[in-house]
């Protein structure tokens, strides 16, 4: 097949890891960049030296991607993403799928109805995939194959936590982080989904979530949760002790930690990130992570790249990619039901 035409909606932090992986994946082509803020499209166009628009419809009409990157701020996800469709065009999209639980289910909507013509030539629907690369990472996935494969027995319990730091600096920056309205949430939507994504992915559905989030240190700068304590129910009965905050003085690495019949399995995502199974005959088994590329920051995770290659390999595959909008949609409920729980979010 020809090279594939790619554009990317929104010049932020994150899109420099989807145009390193961009640029080291054979077959595809950065085509243009939209943003609406002028100053970011003047970096953009010096960074890159591609065309630079100000919105999605612009880059549609007239670069003619087959696939763009969805990178704006939360709110901006769903316009950017169902407009991409309704071309035709494939769209890989930042977490979260959106905002608010019921904007998601737009895209979800229209992802499961009837298929666009695809932009690209190709049969079937165009693609939304969504970016949950902490899937991809190798410690991840030995560890959902530990717990398929029974040896480690069953699923006794679990404990989840991601300490990490912010400063009032980060959201004076880009105030939009801090606001219900742009934001969907604090805490748990911008850095805490993604380890809300991996405890429901490998321990199974969450049916309800105990427990509220607090603003504890940045009431000040914004008017979301800097902090969260919350018991997971699962449905196979067990429960996930799930820990968040970004009050600490240094960020920690992400921890997920399984007690299992035979053995315990702690998860460790990061910098330095891997697997240890220690199994209670003694034994100790270690599964280190792949390092993170130089253009990411290693509390992303170290698999954006490979997700995205992943995308673009599986695009003519007659499946959807496997992580599409129903899945994004299981962590966003489990945030949002303690969003509900707290009488905060967007429609408190």
């Amino acid at each position: 097949m020809s090279t594939r035409r790619i554009g990317l909606v929104g010049y932020g932090d994150v899109a420099g890891v989807h145009l390193e992986a961009i640029e080291a994946l054979d077959g595809v082509e950065l085509v243009g960049i939209a943003d609406l803020d002028p100053s970011a499209r003047e970096r953009a166009a010096r960074d890159h030296g591609v065309p630079v628009v100000a919105d999605t419809e612009a880059l549609l009409r007239e670069l003619s991607p087959d696939a763009i990157h969805v990178t704006t701020p939360h709110h901006q996800h769903v316009e950017a993403s169902l407009a991409a469709l309704a071309a035709g065009v494939h769209v890989l999209q930042e977490k979260p799928l959106a905002h608010t639980v019921a904007e998601a289910e737009r895209l979800v909507a229209a992802v499961e109805g009837p298929p666009s013509v695809r932009a690209d030539g190709g049969a079937g629907a165009p693609t939304l995939a969504v970016c949950f690369q902490n899937r991809y990472n190798r410690a991840s996935q030995v560890l959902l194959d530990l717990l398929a494969a029974g040896e480690v027995g069953a699923v006794r319990g679990a404990w989840a936590s991601v300490v990490w730091t912010r400063t009032a600096a980060y959201y004076e920056a880009k105030p939009w982080r801090g606001r219900w309205e742009s934001a969907g949430g604090g805490l748990l939507i911008n850095q805490a989904i993604h380890t809300l994504d991996l405890v429901q992915w490998l321990l199974g559905t969450v049916v309800r979530t105990d427990g509220q989030v607090s603003t504890r240190r940045f009431g000040e700068f914004i008017e979301v949760e800097d902090t969260a304590d919350l018991l997971l129910h699962h449905a196979s009965g067990i429960t996930t002790t799930f820990y968040a905050t970004l009050t600490a003085p240094r960020a920690r690495p992400v921890e997920i930690e399984v007690e299992c019949e035979n053995a315990s399995l702690d998860l460790r995502s990061g910098l330095g990130g891997g697997l240890t199974v220690r199994w209670h005959d003694g034994r100790v088994d270690t599964y280190s992570d792949r390092v993170a590329s130089a253009g990411g920051r290693s509390y992303w995770g170290v698999s954006h790249a490979e997700l995205i290659a992943d995308m673009y390999a599986t695009l003519d595959d007659p499946e959807p990619f496997w992580i599409g909008p129903r899945e994004a949609l299981d962590s966003q409920r489990i945030l949002e039901a303690a969003y509900a729980n707290s009488g905060v979010g967007p429609g408190a």
